[in-house]
């Protein structure tokens, strides 16, 4: 467990860890598990990865209001969804205004009942939160970088014990909070992130896996998803009043 303290006025970078790398390991052990072990039509692992990042917005009572995610695309999704849309044509990596106002949002277009890859519960209970708002788009490095606003719906909750977490449950997308965490709003708040135990969770995946029969059937047995496993959590204190 890594700690530090945020607040409205200071920005605390998360340390970036390689973690495409971490994932690819995983996935490769999965992969060659389950296709030398079980009759496998195919496996969802991740197609895209995203750093992301958090920004918890809250009010002068240390309730939180909203949340700014932003999303961090890797070079080669960046490429292909660039090229797609037709922008970049001069490949310097970098986008004009307006290609930037046509770009925003194209990851903002959810269907009902997407959750935006990203749970949040105070003092234990989910956090219900709006669709995406105040769509951003840039390009870094030659990645895009998204961020979108989201406001906590049905007012403002309690900012004392908040915990975050960004993941798809599929694992068809892996996301990694090595972008900054912050606080904004004039209550001073304490962060602390929850690595999670890679080994520790394969070992439990192998040990499931173990239990299988060679006759298992995937297509009418779902494996488990394992997304939130794999999933970095959040941690927020602000002191109410």
């Amino acid at each position: 467990m890594t700690g530090w303290a945020g607040s409205c006025a200071c920005e605390r970078n998360v340390v970036a860890v390689d973690w495409q790398a971490t994932y690819l390991r995983i996935m490769r052990w999965l992969l060659t598990f389950l296709t030398c072990c079980l009759p496998i039509p195919g496996l969802t692992h991740p197609h895209v990865f995203i750093d992301t990042g958090l920004e918890f917005i809250v009010d002068e009572t240390g309730n939180l209001t909203h949340v700014r995610v932003t999303w961090a695309y890797d070079e080669l999704y960046s490429l292909f969804q660039l090229e797609d849309m037709n922008l970049d044509q001069d490949g310097d990596g970098v986008l004009t205004k307006a290609e930037q106002t046509h770009l925003a949002g194209f990851d903002a277009q959810w269907m009902e009942g997407y959750n935006g890859d990203l749970v949040v519960h105070s003092g234990g209970k989910p956090v219900p939160l709006s669709g995406p708002m105040q769509a951003t788009a840039l390009t870094e490095d030659g990645r895009i970088v998204t961020t979108h606003l989201r406001e906590v719906e049905g007012g403002p909750v309690s900012a004392t014990a908040l915990s975050a977490k960004a993941y798809d449950e599929t694992y068809y997308t892996a996301y990694e909070v090595t972008r900054p965490v912050t606080v904004s709003g004039p209550a001073i708040c304490a962060v602390e992130r929850i690595d999670p135990d890679i080994d520790g969770q394969l070992a439990q995946m192998r040990a499931f896996l173990l239990t299988l029969d060679a006759n298992y059937d995937l297509e009418e047995n779902d494996i488990p998803l394992v997304g939130e496993s794999f999933a970095t959590e959040i941690l927020v204190s602000c002191p109410g009043t």
